[in-house]
């Protein structure tokens, strides 16, 4: 399993602090898109878009292909996972998580009772 260092992850969440750029993941997570068909989807301009493409590939959240004059993107799925769960483990162990997802449920039951 690859290692990201503290810089990395750090870059990672910087991308994900903005909203366009989530949403720009969640378009991606249905498949590779063509660069022009993200930004058709966004009510910003196509170098606004380009520049938050930017930002996500850099921190390695997605990745390019270039075909002939058009450029596809797609999510790099286990890159942002890395990130993402290294994050959560390290201040949310998964028992914790499990904890309060049984007790939650508990409540939800004894509330409707």
């Amino acid at each position: 399993m690859e290692e990201i260092d503290a810089g990395e992850e750090a870059g990672a969440f910087r991308a994900l602090a903005d909203s366009t750029r989530r949403q720009i993941l969640e378009e991606l997570r249905a498949g590779e898109l063509p660069a022009g068909e993200i930004a058709r989807r966004f009510p910003i301009s196509g170098p606004s878009v380009s520049r938050h493409l930017g930002v996500l590939r850099a921190a390695g959240l997605i990745r390019e292909r270039r075909e002939a004059n058009r450029i596809f993107y797609s999510l790099a799925e286990e890159r942002l996972a890395l990130c993402v769960s290294r994050f959560l483990s390290a201040v949310c162990p998964e028992q914790f998580i499990f904890r309060q997802h049984v007790r939650n449920l508990q409540e939800g039951r004894e509330s409707t009772a």
